[in-house]
């Protein structure tokens, strides 16, 4: 999948379902969830450490599923998400070993910025999709768009994540340099834990609503 065609996937999914998963038991099950709420998009992260066998099950049993590594900490979670067949990777900050290795790659890597700085080190390595984190507590919509605009002539886009919620989500989607929110919202750790396969995909359901509303 090239660049383009993935960044409009990810456009046209609007929320970016960010997971931190325990169990690999549990991974069709959720995935099943987020496909009955018409979110077919996830984000498994290395937080757990189930993520690589999670993957696994995943490419294979829902390959529907647009599917990518999250809280890629070193190379060799970089690599090992490739070889495992995730769409994409997204780490919280930006490690310029890792963009290195992912550029040599060509690997779709969204590194975490918030500075002016950071988002030209992003840049430096081909990468024009970042992730903005953490949204909230880095001035949010208001530090984006601040953030943004020397470089939109670029076409840089960012993933907002930390601290979006339904709350919220609509302020962000409605900002015109978002590709996507990350939100652990729609399927928190605790919800996967305890099986809460409805409220799940009711949560998705209505993130989808509030995308379609805005993005068609």
């Amino acid at each position: 999948m090239d660049v383009k065609e993935l960044q409009d996937r990810m456009y046209k999914a609007g929320v970016l379902p960010v997971i931190a998963i325990e169990s690999p038991e549990q991974a069709l099950p959720l995935a099943d969830a987020l496909i009955a709420g018409g979110l077919p998009v996830a984000e498994i992260t290395f937080r757990t450490a189930a993520a690589a066998e999670v993957i696994t099950i995943l490419k294979a049993e829902r390959p529907q599923l647009f599917l990518g590594a999250g809280t890629i900490l070193s190379v060799e979670n970089l690599v090992k998400a490739h070889e495992l067949g995730a769409l994409f990777g997204v780490a919280p900050g930006l490690n310029p070993a890792i963009c290195r290795k992912a550029q040599e790659m060509g690997f779709p890597f969204f590194p975490g910025v918030v500075t002016p700085s950071e988002i030209e080190e992003g840049l430096s390595f081909g990468t024009k999709i970042l992730k903005f984190f953490p949204a909230e507590a880095s001035g949010g919509i208001d530090m984006i768009k601040a953030a943004a605009a020397p470089y939109a002539h670029l076409g840089v886009r960012f993933i907002p994540t930390g601290g979006v919620s339904m709350k919220n989500l609509e302020q962000y989607l409605s900002v015109k340099e978002v590709l996507v929110v990350g939100g652990t919202w729609i399927a928190k750790k605790d919800m996967i834990a305890e099986g809460r396969w409805d409220d799940i995909r009711k949560a998705a359901a209505e993130a989808v609503a509030v995308v379609r509303k805005l993005r068609g």
